[in-house]
């Protein structure tokens, strides 16, 4: 059977036309066919690969925001979240109201799909003019280097951008169901299973972080929820890693980073998987059993004037056992204006640095280009004049 991801069809859907990614094949079944194999086209360049002597000291660790402390108003931990989007760009969220129970539902959800065989997956295949669905993304050529890994991409807000054809609603946990009861004036109950509970109480969580970040902008706390336009839109990344027999070769994603505004990230509880780049080193992620990692993308880094930016941060492989991780990526509108707020600007000691474009043209631009660190990033920037 060939193992190529077959791309789909989006039959009568409303194409967005984000961006598109060619079609490879799958690494989950080319490792179960092979395992010890490592083709060529995944073998990175020398100076790409994951080498022990760029890695920071063993002493180097992202921050972590106590999420309960925050959102009932404590300065010292806003101050820690300040710091942390200064100088870091990643941050990890402990006591946050995403229930222990709801993340175990949506492990299981993912983990159950990538279980199916090929051929169901290939059902939601992504189509040839769009990203959703099953496959890889930012393949713009046959001939770049590809990351082993295979993923599944879904918009599961607002309504309006989901499109259910790519959903596996054979699994529990993908399915949404609406029930309605006679319950006093007709009142309808939603039952939500774990993809739908899961994002909906992520929304809170962005909500609640929009908050702080905004205090911390200058502006009142309801102003970067005002900026993402009408709808906040939500995208989740369902990766999963299969074991590699040479992981020092390969990268489970290259380095690069959001363009999202903020990004939640599920770890897995287990395996260490996650690298950011810090002070010219990369620094690895350790899990926290049920926190959350939460990072800056490039919406909030042109926001921001750059005061707070955007990581590079790439994953790496195991040799050992494969993993899983579920990246939500937090977006504007896509007639959304980016560029500096007016509270981020000082003609003196930060003038703007940021220009101003659409969000919608932005993330067009960077779904075109293969991840290259922050090379996309140069599009959301002014050019300074030399003397």
């Amino acid at each position: 059977m060939d193992p190529n991801v077959e791309n789909g069809s989006m039959q009568g859907d409303e194409v967005m036309g984000w961006g598109k990614s060619l079609p490879v094949p799958s690494v989950q079944e080319m490792v179960r066919k092979d395992s010890r194999g490592v083709p060529e086209r995944y073998i990175q360049e020398h100076k790409d690969r994951p080498v022990e002597a760029e890695m920071c000291p063993n002493s180097s660790e992202i921050p972590v925001i106590n999420f309960s402390l925050l959102v009932n108003g404590d300065e010292d931990e806003r101050r820690k979240l300040d710091l942390a989007c200064k100088e870091w760009g990643f941050f990890q969220i402990t006591n946050h109201e995403v229930s222990e129970e709801v993340i175990k539902q949506m492990k299981a959800a993912v983990a159950a799909f990538f279980e199916l065989p090929l051929e169901e997956k290939r059902n939601y295949a992504m189509a040839a003019n769009d990203i959703h669905g099953y496959g890889q993304g930012f393949v713009v050529s046959e001939h770049q280097k590809l990351d082993w890994c295979d993923l599944m991409f879904l918009v599961t807000s607002p309504p309006k951008y989901k499109k259910m054809k790519y959903w596996p609603v054979t699994i529990p946990g993908f399915k949404y169901v609406l029930s309605a009861f006679p319950i006093g004036d007709d009142i309808t109950i939603q039952h939500m299973e774990a993809v739908e509970q899961y994002s909906a109480e992520i929304l809170k969580l962005t909500e609640d972080i929009f908050a702080n970040i905004s205090l911390l902008m200058g502006m009142d706390k309801d102003a970067l929820k005002r900026l993402h336009g009408e709808m906040i839109k939500h995208g989740i990344r369902m990766n999963y890693y299969p074991t590699c027999s040479r992981p020092e070769l390969v990268l489970g994603v290259g380095p690069h980073s959001d363009v999202s505004s903020i990004t939640f990230l599920l770890q897995d509880d287990d395996i260490t998987g996650l690298q950011i780049r810090h002070e010219e080193g990369w620094v690895p992620v350790k899990p926290i059993p049920n926190a959350i990692v939460v990072n800056i993308g490039d919406v909030i880094e042109s926001w921001s004037n750059g005061v707070y930016q955007s990581i590079e941060h790439r994953a790496v492989t195991s040799v050992t056992a494969a993993r899983m991780s579920i990246a939500t990526f937090v977006m504007p509108d896509d007639d959304v204006e980016l560029g500096p707020v007016e509270t981020m600007v000082d003609d003196y000691n930060r003038p703007v640095m940021y220009k101003s474009i659409k969000y919608g043209d932005y993330l067009r631009y960077t779904l075109s280009n293969k991840m290259d660190g922050k090379a996309n990033t140069g599009l959301l920037k002014v050019e300074l004049e030399s003397n």
